[in-house]
């Protein structure tokens, strides 16, 4: 083996104790098995804690992931203190099925209504911080399939035990269906394509977060209200990129989940996906004073497909405009 080998020079970079990137993944990134549910409700001490689930038209999937939580970490275990079902507009059976299953059901629209809707994730995550009195807030993604409620322990556990943490994101594999087989590392595709590189390029010291646009979350209700929501998709990366600047590295932290099984979007819902990253971050870019007289980002994305009828090509121009909400204590205060 040479001086100039890859291995030598992992193993080098590994020992490297000045990297700050590496040092955080070591001091901040925790297993979901490292926490008892039943140690953790002895470490609440007094704090409420909240667990929200956005959903739009998943009533195949809420009801097994609000009837585990309810089941092992209401009843059995009393970790969690009110489950609450934010319905983002759905046209099934979503919040009917939700509330059977024994959570607590808020339509979106019925949220401030004072400040109006804007459709999207990013508003379901904000307005639940109004809706939810939990010290403690975590959210889940409704379209898990094969849920376990260790994601809701694990999202926690940093939260109550470690000294200094606000934030704890999930970390997992992501299965991807490409039509023909169950690729067991692939998924993410908007994370590794998007949102990594832009993480890389504008803050560095974010490129730890194995997964930067995972649904799974949990943080302090005084952290989550001091930063706006971004609307849409883009409100995953926002928050991260917001509680970073505010709190900084050491404040945030990551949990092994293990594996997260979802549903997988085609690929022109991701294109908006991505938009919204890019909304996103050139928002933060000039909020924190990293960019300066950037001309207004565009707000709508052309798709392109051909037609099965007539064998054209045919655009679809699709609105994309994200929608930002301020910090809910500016709105509780005024």
């Amino acid at each position: 083996m040479t001086e100039n080998s890859p291995t030598v020079f992992a193993d080098r970079i590994d020992a490297d104790a000045a990297d700050p990137v590496r040092d955080w993944s070591t001091r901040r990134t925790y297993r979901a098995a490292e926490f008892n549910p039943v140690e953790l409700v002895a470490a609440k001490a007094g704090r409420r804690i909240s667990v929200v689930l956005p959903a739009r038209d998943e009533e195949s999937t809420v009801t097994a992931i609000v009837t585990a939580l309810r089941t092992e970490l209401m009843d059995r275990v009393p970790l969690i203190d009110e489950l609450v079902v934010v319905d983002s507009h759905s046209t099934d059976s979503t919040a009917t099925v939700a509330a059977d299953a024994g959570a607590r059901v808020v339509a979106q629209g019925e949220i401030l209504t004072a400040l109006g809707d804007v459709p999207g994730k990013g508003e379901a995550l904000w307005k639940a911080l109004a809706a939810t009195d939990g010290d403690l807030i975590a959210y889940l993604d409704s379209d898990l399939r094969e849920f376990d409620p260790r994601f809701a322990v694990g999202l926690l556990g940093p939260l109550l035990t470690e000294p200094g943490v606000v934030f704890c994101k999930g970390a997992f594999d992501r299965p991807l269906n490409d039509g023909r087989a169950i690729l067991p590392a692939g998924g993410g595709r908007v994370t590794e394509l998007v949102a990594r590189p832009l993480l890389a390029t504008h803050w560095p010291a974010l490129t730890g977060f194995i997964q930067p646009l995972g649904g799974e979350y949990a943080g302090t209700r005084e952290a989550l209200e001091s930063i706006p929501f971004a609307g849409a998709y883009g409100v995953d990366i926002g928050i991260l990129i917001d509680l970073y600047e505010m709190y900084g590295l050491d404040a945030l932290a990551q949990v092994d989940l293990g594996r997260r099984v979802h549903r997988n979007s085609p690929d022109s819902a991701l294109a908006v996906m991505a938009m919204h990253q890019h909304l996103a971050v050139l928002t933060r870019l000039h909020r924190h004073g990293r960019v300066a007289g950037a001309a207004p980002p565009g707000d709508t994305l052309m798709l392109h497909r051909r037609d099965a009828v007539t064998g054209e090509f045919v655009a679809e121009t699709v609105e994309v405009a994200l929608g930002e909400r301020p910090p809910m204590r500016e709105v509780r205060a005024s």
